[in-house]
């Protein structure tokens, strides 16, 4: 049919294709004069300078510096170490704006950038995570080192500071942060890590569970990682994976060894590729590297903030705010976790993320009443900030909670069973033997997000999971409708009873929030989408089978022996509404997010495409040998 032959349908969708186009130049010219205010102001209010900090050992590191123009009062320094450039470089060349939103550069401060060691225009050789200077090592420097020589300069070198320093940085720089808690120099007062980069073989970044997150790793260490053999500028620097197909999955298949990965593509000296080959296992090279274990004696003041569906760091979030508590009852440290993606609390008005909306902006809640009075009220004394222990957005209800200490001392763990016939329920079956038994192909991997996978989207956190619901290698189990609502604060565990043909596979574990078949919810992205049976993810994470007991002494499994594993899963916060399901996806693939299992007990590095082979899986759920989910219930 031509709608050539309906004049008033042509004319209806010319005029709404001119208010769409209308809508999107106001909305890019909105951003663009945004943007060209923010330099403005910036050059109106700013005098930048630049100069090389010399550290202990003589290495001096590149750090750009944006001073108030107005002397009339003294500022204190606000801190940023980063791997990713403090470009623009050039005296005469500013940042559209400072600090971590527009608000923070108008009420005033000393703001520094510093490319770290061995990073862009800094000499020296860098260090991914580098390791935590101790007696053992007999380390001259660290990054804490860094900081520690960087601060004490500023203040001698840099007038009109007010002696009080802080530090900030999402994700890499959210580690450098972390690490300037360490051995902290006096003047620095307040300091907060978000998104922190903390430990990329447990659950940050590369590595969850011990399995490789294979796109992340590749597409970040081609260019991350590549040798620079002198100080360059960001104008200089290494360009990025071209991907002629668009199509990752397709790619990844096409290259289906991580040893074809390296010797097609990886051969411009990436180390840090190397060394994930060279130390698969929770050796001294991951313990040197986890920087929560030397955060002892902390003194500055901490707020440590994320987001509940961040793809990068979730993990390295609530693990770097327990260690601080358990290593220092006394520090003043507190957690803030809003419902955003990595970064996103700066990165977005937070209204929605994904299809989910949250009815409030949400990052404009965190800048206004966490952030900025965090670093006004202990570098200035400006306020009376009195924040709560632990301030929690809830998805589902949409609300913020707030808690003496995270994990809440109000939640109670119950048990939820694995049944027959797909059931979830908090009864346990009571037959002696009931398993599900099906078949897993490496050959044709789950797909880890809808559609051609032209990109690892950040949303892949919070979307609608029916695209791999009915696949037959992806076993479901779900609850009955909620007669009530229910609210999940903190851990999740999958407590599994299994049996495979094969020596080792993968473990993911879904858990989902199924929207009501009669709800009018709208998505946030196409608002004539109304959302009924809609499966939220609202976790998932994976366990490498062969890390069952250890991930320091991996170890195969018995073909067709009956065996439990655990799975952990981060913290959560998210209502269950009455008339909503609980469900439970377990897969054994999340392609190509991370890398496939040849379902054998092996050096994956060096497998080779004939060593990918079928494994036949059970899941029991028998009074004997029950399976259950393990939820935190606030």
């Amino acid at each position: 049919m031509s709608i050539f032959k309906f004049p008033f349908l042509v004319q209806y969708i010319m005029n709404k294709s001119f208010l769409l186009c209308l809508f999107i130049l106001l909305l890019t010219g909105s951003v663009g004069k945004s943007q060209e205010y923010n330099e403005a102001y910036v050059k109106d209010h700013y005098s930048k300078i630049e100069r090389y900090i010399p550290m202990r050992d003589g290495t001096k590191l590149f750090t750009s510096i944006y001073i108030p123009k107005d002397q009339s009062k003294k500022y204190p320094i606000l801190l940023n170490r980063t791997p990713y450039t403090v470009a623009p470089y050039g005296e005469d060349n500013y940042k559209s704006s400072l600090g971590n939103f527009p608000e923070m550069m108008k009420a005033g401060y000393i703001f520094v950038y510093q490319d770290v060691r061995g990073k862009w225009m800094s000499e020296g050789t860098f260090e991914d995570i580098r390791p935590t200077k101790t007696k053992e090592n007999k380390q001259q420097i660290d990054e804490s080192t860094d900081t520690y020589d960087t601060i004490d300069w500023l203040l001698n070198q840099i007038e009109g500071n007010n002696g009080k320093v802080g530090m900030y940085g999402i994700s890499y720089p959210g580690f450098y942060a972390t690490a300037g808690l360490i051995g902290s120099h006096p003047a620095l007062k307040a300091v907060s890590p978000q998104a922190p980069v903390t430990d990329w073989f447990i659950g940050d970044d590369f590595r969850h569970g011990g399995a490789l997150f294979l796109a992340d790793a590749f597409r970040f260490m081609y260019t991350f990682d590549a040798a620079r053999p002198k100080p360059i500028t960001n104008l200089e620097g290494p360009k990025g994976f071209e991907l002629t197909s668009k199509d990752w999955y397709r790619f990844f298949m096409e290259n289906p060894t991580l040893a074809d990965l390296k010797s097609k593509y990886l051969n411009h000296t990436v180390k840090f590729w190397d060394n994930l080959a060279k130390h698969q296992t929770l050796d001294t090279f991951w313990m040197n590297r986890t920087i929560t274990h030397h955060l002892n004696e902390v003194k500055p003041a901490v707020m440590v903030v994320g987001g509940l569906y961040d793809a990068e760091d979730t993990y390295g979030t609530f693990e770097t705010y327990k260690q601080i508590e358990k290593r220092n009852p006394a520090n003043n440290s507190i957690l803030v976790m809003g419902p955003w993606f990595h970064g996103g609390w700066v990165r977005s008005d937070g209204s929605s993320f994904g299809d989910i909306r949250f009815g409030e902006k949400t990052s404009k809640t965190y800048q206004e009443k966490f952030e900025l009075p965090f670093f006004e009220y202990y570098l200035k004394g400006k306020g009376d900030f009195k924040s709560a222990e632990a301030s929690v957005y809830f998805t589902g209800s949409n609300e913020w909670k707030t808690f003496d200490q995270w994990p809440a001392k109000e939640i109670k763990s119950q048990e939820w069973y694995l049944n027959a016939g797909g059931k979830l329920s908090i009864s346990p079956e009571t037959s002696k033997a009931n398993f599900v038994e099906y078949s897993v192909d490496p050959a044709k991997p789950i797909p880890f997000q809808d559609g051609i996978i032209s990109s690892r989207s950040r949303e892949y956190m919070i979307a609608d999971q029916r695209f791999v619901a009915n696949r037959p290698d992806v076993i479901v189990f779900e609850s009955d409708s909620l007669t009530e609502d229910i609210t999940m604060a903190g851990p999740i565990e999958a407590l599994l009873s299994i049996s495979m043909s094969g020596t080792d596979a993968d473990f993911i574990v879904k858990v989902i929030d199924v929207f009501p078949n009669n709800t009018n919810i709208s998505s946030a992205v196409d608002s004539t989408m109304v959302m009924q049976n809609y499966q939220m993810l609202v976790r998932a994470d994976i366990l490498r089978g062969k890390f069952r007991n250890s991930f320091s002494k991996p170890e195969p499994f018995i073909p067709n022996e009956i065996t439990p594993i655990k799975v952990s899963l981060p913290d959560v916060a998210h209502t269950f509404k009455k008339g909503h399901k609980i469900m439970v996806q377990i897969q054994h693939s999340w392609f190509p997010l991370t890398d496939r299992n040849p379902n054998q007990f092996m050096d994956i590095f060096q497998a080779k495409a004939s060593d990918y082979i079928k494994n036949q899986h059970r899941i029991y759920f028998s009074k004997e040998h029950p399976s259950k989910m393990r939820f935190s219930i606030l």
